[in-house]
């Protein structure tokens, strides 16, 4: 068995990841960083989700690598693609002018610009990038995690590596059950949390849904795939609080709850989607085409895209028919592909049966785009992950502690421990429990440096949506920026503790440590406080 050994050991490649090796890195400690798909970068790559960010992404509210990352993709259109002459002048450049964000582009881009800024490392030998790898195990002494073992994905070759902090930042919190680090999962009762939100009982089956996403295109021609295995089971289903069919252009909205009709029509002529891209006004996602869209013809020299590109991540994808954590293998493995059977479902669905503007039906020219999302099976590398394990942590934040409705014009809680901010709405997708949308106004909030360490383990931290969250605030704490945020300070903070023979509890717990800590990573970038906005 090859035996790698480092600093830090950071599982899982997504952007707590890659974000929690460059903050350990630029501290000049030595980094393992493992990952179990082709591609690093997680929700922005090989899940293929655009990001989403807040109204103010653009002027503050992220760390100084995040925007750096963001600034990376913009010049990477410069650089490498055909840009029209307004779009290359544009210093808010948003590829895909899609209404989810101000920088909606396509996956192999964030992709390239993360594997930029890491590569200087890999070539001075202080990071050491495995992939395709998945965590099987741990060696434990204690509180203590001395090593982890990894297995390839598809050769099965397995790997041990050591390490004097350990960082989960895998999608799902795979180290938690390996290391016996205590976790939660699911819905936590009322009676523990005080949520408004939350269920008299606990429901830890009770998760957020999983979707599989893909790339479309609309080109002349007929590209109708074949009809899927199961297309008549998900052509029947009609879940309760979903007001009819799944496979429609109807869906609940979440903030109303009320079924609502989206629109589809694929390349649309005019364009005014740059003023809309505020989540204030309205979520986006009424206009099917232009919401996710990744590549917007007319942002490129004519002739360079033959249709415009957009994610299919709506609410008609989202599989919430049984969970996926906790499970054995075998439920794990049917489930996601339940979940991708009835992604190509929905597809068959446009591509033949779907209502038309022109009164027609169906979509013959859709293309699935499995070059733009890296795989030959037409959808997205990975599976897009909502809800994960996640710690009992030092500190959990609670829906009180940021609820528009509960703390109004006092806005969020501040934490005495505040290692950075986030926002976006409490935004909780239909789960396995039978239940339709939670979505709760929230204000501009805090991420306590409690809520990464878990209350037991002494070298361990979570960096990703496996922080100390509930299942309600999870929902705002998963979003792109804020599990950068979360990453980077993870691996910050075992850099430090390593530099000054602290603990991460020490730290926490101990105002001067604290202070010193918190001034560190002002130095380098991140924001921890607010200025005076409101939420929405």
């Amino acid at each position: 068995m090859t035996e790698y050994n480092a600093d830090i050991l950071v599982v899982g490649g997504g952007l707590g990841g890659v974000a929690a090796a460059l903050g350990a890195l630029r501290n000049g400690r030595s980094v393992i960083l493992s990952e179990e798909f082709d591609w690093i970068g997680g929700q922005l790559t090989s899940q293929a989700v655009p990001p989403d960010e807040h109204t103010w992404v653009e002027q503050f509210g992220i760390t100084a690598s995040y925007r750096a990352l963001r600034t990376g993709v913009r010049q990477y259109y410069r650089d490498h693609y055909p840009l029209s002459e307004a779009a290359r002048a544009d210093l808010t450049l948003n590829p895909g002018d899609g209404n989810v964000s101000r920088l909606c582009h396509e996956p192999r881009v964030s992709l390239a610009v993360m594997e930029a800024m890491l590569a200087p490392y890999a070539a001075g030998g202080k990071l050491t990038i495995l992939k395709p790898y998945v965590p099987i195990a741990a060696d434990v002494d204690g509180d203590v995690v001395r090593a982890v073992t990894l297995r390839h994905r598809d050769t099965g070759r397995t790997v041990t590596c050591s390490a004097r902090y350990v960082i989960d930042a895998t999608e799902l919190g795979d180290l938690l059950p390996l290391t016996a680090t205590e976790y939660v999962t699911g819905f936590e009762a009322q009676s523990e949390t005080g949520e408004p939100s939350a269920p008299a009982e606990a429901q830890p089956h009770n998760q957020q849904a999983v979707s599989i996403c893909f790339a479309v295109d609309h080109v002349d021609g007929n590209h109708v795939i074949d009809k899927p295995a199961r297309y008549d089971h998900w052509r029947q289903v009609a879940p309760a609080f979903w007001g009819g069919p799944l496979l429609s252009w109807d869906s609940p909205n979440p903030r109303t709850l009320e079924r609502s009709r989206r629109f589809f029509d694929p390349n649309p002529v005019d364009n005014a989607t740059r003023e809309v891209a505020d989540q204030r006004a309205s979520a986006g996602d009424m206009s099917l085409w232009i919401f996710r869209r990744i590549a917007a013809r007319h942002n490129f020299q004519p002739g360079a895209y033959a249709s415009d590109i957009c994610l299919v991540n709506w609410p008609m994808i989202d599989y919430f028919e049984a969970p996926i954590i906790d499970v054995t293998p075998e439920q794990y493995a049917q489930r996601l592909a339940d979940a991708a059977s009835l992604s190509y479902s929905m597809f068959y669905w446009m591509q033949t049966e779907a209502p038309r503007p022109d009164g027609g039906q169906g979509f013959p020219g859709l293309r699935l785009r499995g070059d733009i999302t890296g795989t030959e099976h037409g959808l997205a590398m990975a599976p897009y992950i909502r809800e994960s394990r996640r710690i009992r942590a030092v500190t959990t934040v609670l829906e009180q502690d940021l609820s528009l409705a509960v703390r109004g014009d006092r806005g969020a809680v501040h934490y005495r421990d505040s290692i950075g901010v986030g926002m976006y709405r409490i935004d909780l997708h239909p789960s396995t429990g039978g239940d339709n949308y939670i979505d709760v106004g929230a204000c501009p909030f805090e991420i306590p440096l409690g809520s990464l360490i878990p209350r037991r383990m002494t070298n361990l931290l979570a960096a990703s949506k496996n922080i100390g969250t509930t299942h309600i605030t999870n929902g705002c704490y998963r979003l792109h920026p804020v599990e950068w945020n979360i990453g980077e300070v993870a691996g910050m903070l075992a850099a430090h503790c390593l530099d000054t023979g602290q603990t991460p509890h020490g730290v926490q717990q101990d105002d001067k440590r604290l202070a010193e800590f918190q001034s560190h990573i002002e130095h380098q970038g991140v924001e921890r406080r607010w200025p005076d906005i409101s939420g929405y």
